[in-house]
C-alpha cells in the first residue's frame, strides 16, 4: 500500500505552551489533526473555566487562516479546584478533561496533587457529570526508581482511586509500560490509555546512544524494548481503548541542551508520517484510522471527523525540517532514527 487515506485524526494529548511559542508551534498540529486534547501546565495553570476560555481564545487568535481545528480544553486540577467551577465548564462545553499531575511529576507540575483526599469532591463530582480525568501516570516518590513510576502508581494511585470513585473515567494517558498496557486491557469500563508516536518509536537506548541526547529525554521516560513492543501491539490491535495523543512538548533547546534539561519531544511536524511508518511496520495499516481517527472520539463521547486525510509513500525517505524556529527560539523536531518514506500529501476539513 501506497497511499491510505482516513478520517482525519486527533491529537488527545497535546502541548501548545503560549505567546510566541504558541504561535510558532500550532501550525503542525493544526495542519494536520481537528481537535486536540490542550494540556493546561502554563506558567501559571489553567485552573478555572475562566482561564480556559482566555487560553481558547489565545490559540484561536493564533490559529494559521485556512486551518480548522478545535483546541478542546484542560483544567489542571489543584488542591483548591472547585467541583462548581468543573461542571459549570463542563455544561457550557468549554471543559473536555480535567488532568491530574501527581505533583513534580513533569514541567510546569509543582502546583498538582498531593494530597488525593483533598480533591475527592471534584472527582466524585466528574464521576456524576460523566467528565474524564487525564491522568500523568507517576508516582514522584524519589525513592522509586524513575523506570518503575508508572507500575508503582497504578498499584497505589490509580486502582485505589477508581475502587473508591466507581464511575469516574480516566484516561491513562502517554503509557510507557507493559503494565500499563495489562491494566488498561483488565479493566472492561471507563478505562482508555494515550500513545504517543515516539513511545513506539524508541527506547531508552536513544538517550544513551553515543552520549547523552536530550532530545530523545521526556516523561513518562522511554522504557525497555519490551515495553515497547507492547505498546505498539496495542496500538495496532484495534482495542477502542487505546488512541493516539502525541505529548507533543516543544521546548527551546537551550532549555533541553543545558545542565538540567527539560523533559519533552516535539513531535507535531512529523507525527502521522511516523505514526504510519509504524503501522506499516506492523503490517496494520488497516487500523490506524481506528487509533488515529475513531478511539478517541469514541471514548471522549465525540463524532468522529467528516474531513480527510492523505498518507502516501514515497520511494525516497522524506525530509523533515531539522528545527523549527518560533519567536521564542529554536526547537528541535523529533528525529525518529530511521527512514520514513510517508508523508501527508492532502487534507479536506
Amino acid at each position: 500500500m501506497t497511499r491510505l487515506t482516513i478520517r482525519r485524526p486527533d491529537d488527545w494529548h497535546l502541548h501548545l505552551r503560549d505567546g510566541a511559542m504558541l504561535a510558532g508551534v500550532l501550525p503542525h498540529s493544526s495542519a494536520d489533526f481537528a481537535r486536540a486534547i490542550i494540556m493546561p501546565n502554563l506558567v501559571p495553570p489553567v485552573v478555572t473555566t475562566a482561564q480556559a476560555e482566555a487560553y481558547r481564545q489565545r490559540i484561536l487568535a493564533a490559529l494559521p487562516k485556512g486551518h480548522d481545528f478545535t483546541p478542546l480544553m484542560v483544567l489542571y486540577l489543584t488542591e483548591g479546584t472547585e467541583a462548581d467551577d468543573v461542571e459549570a465548564g463542563f455544561r457550557s462545553g468549554l471543559i473536555t478533561a480535567v488532568k491530574l499531575y501527581p505533583a513534580g511529576a513533569t514541567t510546569n507540575s509543582h502546583g498538582g496533587v498531593r494530597d488525593f483526599s483533598k480533591v475527592t469532591a471534584v472527582l466524585e463530582r466528574m464521576a456524576e457529570i460523566g467528565l474524564p480525568l487525564c491522568v500523568h501516570g507517576e508516582v514522584t516518590d524519589p525513592a522509586v526508581d524513575i523506570f518503575d513510576r508508572e507500575a508503582v502508581f497504578l498499584e497505589t494511585v490509580l486502582d485505589p482511586l477508581r475502587r473508591r470513585i466507581p464511575g469516574l473515567r480516566v484516561v491513562l494517558e502517554h503509557v510507557t509500560t507493559r503494565e500499563g498496557v495489562d491494566y488498561v486491557r483488565a479493566q472492561e469500563r471507563d478505562l482508555a490509555a494515550t500513545i504517543t508516536v515516539h513511545h513506539l518509536m524508541i527506547n531508552r537506548n536513544a538517550i544513551f546512544a553515543g552520549g547523552i541526547r536530550p532530545h530523545y529525554y521526556c516523561l513518562p521516560v522511554a522504557k525497555r524494548e519490551e515495553h515497547r513492543l507492547a505498546l505498539r501491539a496495542a496500538a495496532t490491535s484495534g482495542d477502542a481503548r487505546f488512541f493516539l495523543g502525541t505529548d507533543s512538548a516543544p521546548h527551546v533547546d537551550p532549555a533541553k541542551e543545558c545542565g538540567c534539561g527539560c523533559a519533552g519531544i516535539y513531535t507535531a511536524p512529523n507525527a502521522m508520517a511516523c505514526l504510519a511508518h509504524v503501522f506499516e511496520e506492523e503490517g496494520a495499516l488497516d487500523r490506524l484510522e481506528a487509533f488515529a481517527s475513531l478511539n478517541g472520539p469514541a471514548f471522549y463521547r465525540l463524532p468522529p471527523n467528516e474531513g480527510r486525510l492523505v498518507l502516501e509513500k514515497r520511494a525516497a525517505p522524506v525530509p523533515v525540517p531539522d528545527k523549527v524556529v518560533t519567536g521564542e527560539g529554536t526547537v528541535t523536531v523529533f528525529d525518529p532514527m530511521v527512514p520514513v518514506h510517508w508523508t501527508v500529501s492532502a487534507r479536506t476539513a
